[in-house]
């Protein structure tokens, strides 16, 4: 049980909440998964796939199942993991791992690790080989994704599916792990956008090929006005990293903004629909295209990461780049810009899975409740609607647990006393 989770319960706060979480664990384990919709489906299932004599599989399954069982997941998901299977032990008098029940879960991404032990097994071949046949007929909501540990697995037959390459990545094998889980999570961000589009539009055939393909787009938000034009330089070499070694796509003003059109314009628009890199230089926040950028993509709800790259001193930190990770960039380090992008991709993640959250729970909009994807600030309160004639009704704000402490929440209290705050379990236990 987490830590909040125990301390909101000392407070007597979550009283309610704990007593409904006992009873979901009592009537059954699966109502206590974190991702259930309301028929008792899984919306995702994550499983990794790999031959029992291969001496990496079950570290590099660990490593993912770590990575997508951190809080930063389950805040969003009341407390909970986003559920990770290994298939690396044949069946009881079988030679081959038990089957994938592809109908569990509304959306399954399906790692398979693919070595010499796998390829030379002709049982697991073909539990391959009905696998990629079966998330086929499942359409785009289901994936297989194949890692080519070894540079012989690219003789293997009958394989139609785009693979990863491992045997021909640079660096450590710790490097490499680390760019297996970025890939792959960009690739369960695109399955989730696939299936969010399905609820949004039920009516709408799921085929939509070419939407899928459309990659992640990556805002750099940076400042022009900084000593030897610091901000510029950075989100260069970030614009770059992108281009060669992640399947994204950037916004870069100076190169993406057509020719004729209002540069305002195209900046919102931009920002609506991106995830955005705010480049903190030491004039960034000084510059009002910097602000407004930032403002923007708060209110939009957009993910959002800060790249510290301060060099000596920011007169004014603008408050409104709070509650998001903050990551110290080094340009010099391509490992780091990695990591930022990998991060990044962390919050596009998180927004798709809070977006289900919010769809699966609350599949009609209402005036008076908002969700956010991040801990409620001030800036919140912009984002709630103005309903006319009616500015003392009482509005809900929802967003990922843990519970704000009471310091923060007596703000809001003397700001805007008719605005609730509720985490997202406290918010379901009041359902």
């Amino acid at each position: 049980m987490p830590v909040w989770f125990k301390q909101a319960y000392e407070k007597k706060k979550w009283l309610k909440s704990l007593q409904l979480a006992k009873h979901w664990r009592n009537c059954s384990p699966r109502l206590w998964e974190s991702n259930m919709t309301d028929s008792g489906q899984l919306f995702l299932a994550v499983y990794v796939v790999y031959h029992p004599h291969f001496e990496q599989g079950r570290p590099i399954a660990q490593a993912v199942r770590e990575h997508f069982n951190r809080s930063i997941f389950k805040n969003v998901s009341g407390g909970n993991d986003i559920n990770v299977v290994y298939r690396d032990t044949p069946e009881p008098n079988s030679a081959a791992p038990r089957l994938i029940d592809l109908a569990e879960a509304e959306t399954t991404a399906i790692l398979v690790l693919i070595d010499s032990n796998l390829i030379e097994d002709g049982a697991w071949t073909e539990y391959l080989q009905d696998l990629v046949e079966q998330t086929e007929d499942k359409g785009l909501r289901t994936r297989i994704f194949p890692v080519l540990i070894e540079s012989e697995a690219t003789d293997l037959p009958d394989l139609p599916v785009q693979a990863l390459r491992w045997y021909d990545w640079k660096g450590s094998t710790e490097q490499k792990l680390v760019k297996l889980i970025g890939n792959f999570t960009y690739e369960i961000c695109r399955m989730l956008r696939h299936y969010l589009a399905h609820l949004k539009h039920l009516s709408e055939p799921e085929d939509g090929l070419q939407k899928y393909l459309e990659k992640v787009q990556i805002f750099l938000s940076h400042s022009k006005g900084d000593h030897n034009n610091n901000g510029e330089k950075i989100a260069r070499a970030i614009r770059d990293r992108i281009h060669y070694r992640h399947s994204m796509s950037s916004f870069f003003d100076v190169h993406d903004i057509p020719a004729g059109l209002r540069f305002d314009k195209v900046l919102s628009e931009q920002v609506r629909s991106s995830a955005m890199v705010a480049i903190h230089t030491d004039s960034y926040s000084s510059r009002m295209w910097c602000r407004r950028e930032v403002i923007l993509a708060k209110l939009e709800n957009r993910p959002l990461v800060v790249a510290n790259c301060i060099s000596n001193i920011d007169d004014r930190c603008f408050p409104y780049m709070g509650n998001v990770p903050n990551i110290r960039l080094e340009v010099q380090q391509a490992d780091r810009i990695d990591f930022l992008i990998y991060r990044l991709l962390d919050e596009v993640l998180k927004d798709f899975l809070w977006q289900c959250q919010v769809r699966l729970h609350c599949p009609e909009s209402k005036s008076s409740l908002k969700f956010i994807p991040r801990t409620p600030e001030l800036i919140s309160l912009a984002s709630l609607p103005i309903r006319a004639g009616d500015e003392d009704a009482d509005s809900v704000i929802v967003y990922p647990d843990p519970p704000i402490e009471k310091e923060e929440e007596n703000l809001f209290i003397k700001i805007a006393p008719n605005v609730r705050l509720l985490s997202i379990m406290e918010w379901i236990a009041e359902k």
